[in-house]
């Protein structure tokens, strides 16, 4: 790897400029001359669009100036010191010190990585002060070599040993020093992501508190270990892009920032997340953090792997089904039931317009438009799905060839089990093409064009040859089933194994596996074949019955048998549960599970049997009672959940009066009986 900076991409004391347009295209300039970028004005364009986006100055008289550009050839830093400093935008005035990140536009790792080095001893004051005391620009190279790990440095004197700082006032959670966890990332991930991560360490060091940062920079990262993430009392976000895996810091209180206040504001930013942590009303991280685990692949066995890959995949499709299905529900509440007989919906989006509406004016036309982006949504479902079950295995080089497998398994009739097994062939593919050895000049073309390309011919091409015919011969055989059933009172048996699975780890794979299979029978409904619309029904209302369970049981029925904090848990579970949110039990049930599980699907399979006995039909995959305009009839329903309800709640209770856990039979003979 050839040197990153030279002699030649030195300016010492030299005036380049009277504003940092000029500056950066003179650094530009030097480095075309240098024969390392082949277009100065174009590797200028890419720099000052990034510096549009966000100034580059930093505190302290630095400025950082960088861009991926394809008019670079060979990575390289220019340096620029300059008398009188020049206006990057720093809050505390000019900077003197100017480096031009210049990486091409494939970047290798191992460049990536020197870059992000650099901009890691930015940080460090005896590099910074080294650099404004050079009298040469071979002292200036020497430095920045040293720093980046191009050049061996001088050996240290032993340093003492360092003693950790108390926590500063306030800054303790519980009695102890706060837990913190950081992510930061930039657009370009190679400079301020790190300049943040070091200065968000250093502010957590000296305020005596456990802070971990995990920087997603442009040559990866090492995601945190799940104990740390599971054990922090808070969340630091300061990030310009998305968050990698978000879905790991699920539920922890969060505080969110551009990557720079990171850098300029660390302790701020450390005292805010502090201040969240004691705060009940605190913002937090969304999600599901079962869906997503940081742990290495590794220290998993192949099942949990397995059931981590597709729960991931079912979390990413949810959307697309919730907002689809309630799109199509509004369809037909506004248009009516037949809005889209015989097609008609997309005939009136084709060959009508709001200044030519069809036979049946606002609301045909209006229902129509419903309908049709909402079908047009869920028919991402088996992509979707495919495509982030992909994702989950291969990260993003994955996602292409998991959406055309989904999709080759959608038009070959193959249903969400073809879905599931396209986007597992396709994911293992491109993690197994991402591993080969590629030569380096070819790496940077591997997750944009070779890996895409070629686990799209593997696994799009099996499920046409193999797979697909079989599969979607298994899935009409079962919705033949289903459609039998619908006619006999076996259906009620259907309901009944519905109730028990969503009820059984409530939130669960089984869990999600239910519901998959209902959302994705809600493509085929129409008003001939309702089937689809009755397993929904019994899956949303059953799903719905573990958290108004425990909320009904720990804050009316029983209170005295629950700790606060599960009273507090009830009060919350109301909304959740009125939601269709199983998730809310959780927290009863990680606590006290062999009682509060069993007793769950007690429930759910009561509202399962009464949702198919009273042909309750759901036209939404989701919502609870925000969606009773697309239930129907909403008293079988209201019923149906009151019932389940209701038998979950007094089964737990019964279970936890007369059945208690063998540790508290424990304990409790150990205290001796009071006169």
């Amino acid at each position: 790897m050839s040197d990153t900076i030279t002699p030649g991409l030195v300016s010492l004391d030299v005036p380049l400029g009277a504003d940092k347009a000029a500056v950066i295209r003179s650094l530009a300039a030097r480095v075309v001359a240098q024969g390392r970028a082949t277009d100065a004005e174009a590797l200028y364009a890419d720099a000052w669009a990034r510096e549009e986006k966000d100034e580059t100055g930093l505190p302290g008289g630095i400025a950082i100036p960088h861009a991926k550009s394809a008019a670079v050839t060979t990575p390289s830093l220019a340096f620029a010191r300059l008398n009188p400093g020049v206006d990057f935008g720093a809050p505390d005035g000019a900077a003197d010190l100017v480096f031009l990140i210049a990486a091409p536009a494939d970047a290798a790792e191992a460049h990536l990585a020197v870059l992000s080095k650099l901009a890691r001893s930015l940080m460090q004051e005896d590099f910074t002060s080294g650099l404004r005391a050079a009298a040469t620009d071979d002292d200036v190279v020497a430095i920045v070599q040293t720093a980046i790990g191009e050049r061996e440095a001088a050996p240290a004197a032993p340093a003492a040993a360092a003693t950790a700082a108390p926590a500063a006032a306030g800054l303790d959670v519980d009695g102890r020093p706060a837990r913190v966890v950081a992510v930061t990332a930039c657009a370009t991930g190679i400079a301020h992501t790190f300049m943040a991560a070091d200065a968000l360490t250093a502010a957590g060091k000296k305020a005596g508190i456990d802070l971990v940062v995990e920087p997603q920079g442009s040559s990866g990262y090492q995601a945190l270990p799940a104990d740390v993430i599971r054990n922090a009392d808070a969340v630091i976000f300061a990030t310009d892009v998305d968050v990698r895996e978000p879905q790991r810091f699920a539920g922890k209180p969060v505080v969110r920032s551009g990557v720079k206040r990171g850098i300029e504001q660390p302790d701020q930013l450390i005292a805010e997340a502090v201040v969240a942590a004691h705060d009940p009303s605190a913002t937090r991280v969304g999600g599901d953090a079962d869906v997503v685990s940081a742990a290495p692949a590794e220290t998993m066995s192949w099942g949990a792997r397995i059931q981590r890959i597709l729960l991931t995949g079912v979390s990413y499709m949810i959307p697309f089904v919730a907002g689809g299905g309630l799109l199509i529900a509004l369809g037909f509440l506004i248009g009516g039931v037949n809005v889209n007989a015989d097609g008609a919906a997309f005939t009136v989006i084709t060959d009508n317009a709001l200044w030519a509406l069809p036979d049946g004016g606002l609301a045909q036309y209006f229902g129509s438009v419903f309908y049709v982006i909402g079908v047009t949504s869920m028919g991402f479902l088996v992509s979707a799905l495919a495509g982030y079950i992909a994702f989950a295995i291969a990260d993003r080089p994955g996602i292409a060839p998991g959406f055309v497998a989904g999709a080759i398994a959608a038009l070959m009739g193959a249903g969400f089990i073809g879905g599931i097994i396209g986007g597992l062939l396709a994911g293992f593919v491109a993690w197994w093409i991402g591993r080969l050895n590629a030569p380096r000049w070819l790496r940077g073309l591997m997750p944009v064009v070779i890996i895409p390309l070629l686990a799209s011919i593997v696994a799009s091409g099996l499920m046409i040859l193999f797979l697909g015919r079989p599969i979607a011969t298994l899935m009409v055989g079962l919705n033949d089933w289903l459609t039998g059933l619908a006619a006999t009172g076996a259906i009620i048996l259907v309901g009944v194994i519905l109730g028990l699975m969503m009820c059984f780890d409530l939130g669960g794979p089984v869990n999600k596996v239910a519901y998959a299979f209902a959302v994705a029978g809600l493509a085929s409904a129409s008003a001939e074949n309702t089937t689809p619309y009755l397993i929904m029904a019994a899956v949303m209302t059953a799903g719905m019955v573990p958290p108004l369970a425990m909320a009904l049981a720990s804050t009316v029925l029983a209170r005295n048998m629950f700790p606060p904090v599960e009273r507090e848990n009830g009060k919350a579970a109301w909304l959740l549960g009125a939601a269709f949110i199983s998730e809310g039990a959780i927290p009863f049930a990680a606590a006290d599970p062999l009682r509060v599980i069993p007793a769950m699907m007690a429930g759910g399979a009561v509202t399962g049997a009464l949702s198919m006995a009273f042909a309750v039909e759901s036209l939404a995959p989701h919502g609870g009672i925000f969606v009773l305009f697309a239930i129907n009839p909403i008293w079988g329903f209201l019923i149906a959940l009151a019932a389940g309800t209701v038998v979950s709640a007094l089964t737990v209770i019964a279970l936890k009066k007369w059945i208690a856990p063998k540790e508290l039979e424990e304990a409790e003979a150990r205290v001796p009986v009071a006169a």
